[in-house]
């Protein structure tokens, strides 16, 4: 795989390299069985696949599986399709039984929570509850977390600018910054954020540049031209029109994202350079910021 050794050639011919074609993708069964939605399963799949490169996982999801009939229907599927079973299963019944049903297969399983709640078990003192979806709990947690959802959906893309200074954070940038995927994210950590976009000869709302230290936070994603130029003709070329129009023009869109950073500096509002990371990274930054603010609050 990659580049091999140095091939030397005689004396009288020129030196080369000996390269091996790329690894074909690996595909392999993967299957997720959860007695709850499968979120946090789906997440660690994810993130353990991403460490691989040419692997392709093929998902089987098996959500709110808590009854023996249920169990049934997925062991069907496991056997018809072996690979490995990762699970979050509270019943001990149910457990049991999936482990041996594969054991006997000789199927890997991953029970994914255990060693996070036996570590806490362990540190804490305290025996779990093994309570079913227990992250899902209708508590103040929840209900805290369902209202920023409520509020960055109902301020997303300058929606009702007007309430907009009830945010913990608003972003602001240039088309295609993904000021949207990062404030769903913001959101689901109960962060009240908002977007305004940045667009070339429409003002920002007067508030935004009054606002002080006690107001939201305003965090600026910043971008570079190659790469905005990049994400938006792709995003032309997915709407079927055509790349050449100014929206992805190089020399638009270096003036656009001059003007934004122009605006950015002149009011002293924080930043993050968005060019080359995910929503997550992103949002994470700003999560950091947010935390050095109330905490000098």
């Amino acid at each position: 795989m990659g580049v091999t050794p140095l091939v030397k050639s005689p004396p009288d011919r020129q030196e080369t390299f000996v390269t091996q074609p790329q690894r074909p993708s690996i595909y392999f069964n993967v299957h997720l069985v959860s007695d709850s939605t499968g979120e946090t399963l789906n997440a660690v799949q994810r993130a353990a696949c991403a460490q691989f490169e040419n692997v392709q996982p093929l998902e089987h999801n098996y959500y709110l599986v808590r009854s023996e009939r249920q169990l049934e229907r997925v062991m069907k599927e496991i056997e018809a399709a072996p690979g490995v079973v990762w699970y979050t299963i509270s019943d001990g019944a149910l457990r049991g039984r999936l482990e041996a049903f594969c054991r006997e297969r000789s199927i890997p399983t991953l029970p994914v929570l255990d060693p996070s709640i036996a570590m806490l078990s362990r540190h804490l003192g305290v025996a779990p509850n093994n309570r079913v979806a227990g992250q899902h709990a209708l508590d103040e947690d929840y209900f805290e977390r369902m209202e920023a959802i409520n509020f960055t959906l109902a301020h997303d893309d300058g929606q009702n600018v007007e309430s907009l200074i009830g945010a913990d954070v608003i972003l602001l940038g240039v088309s295609r910054t993904s000021k949207t995927p990062t404030c769903v994210y913001l959101a689901n950590r109960k962060v009240r954020a908002g977007n305004i976009p940045l667009v070339p000869g429409v003002p920002l709302p007067e508030f935004m540049e009054k606002l002080g230290d006690k107001g939201p936070l305003v965090v600026g994603l910043k971008i570079s031209a190659e790469r905005l130029v990049q994400i938006r003709r792709q995003r032309l070329i997915s709407l079927n029109q055509d790349e050449v129009t100014e929206y992805a023009d190089e020399e638009a869109v270096r003036d656009e994202i001059t003007q934004a950073n122009r605006l950015f500096q002149r009011n002293g509002w924080k930043t993050i350079d968005v060019s080359r990371r995910s929503v997550e990274e992103t949002a994470a930054g700003i999560l950091n910021m947010l935390h050095e603010r109330w905490g000098h609050s």
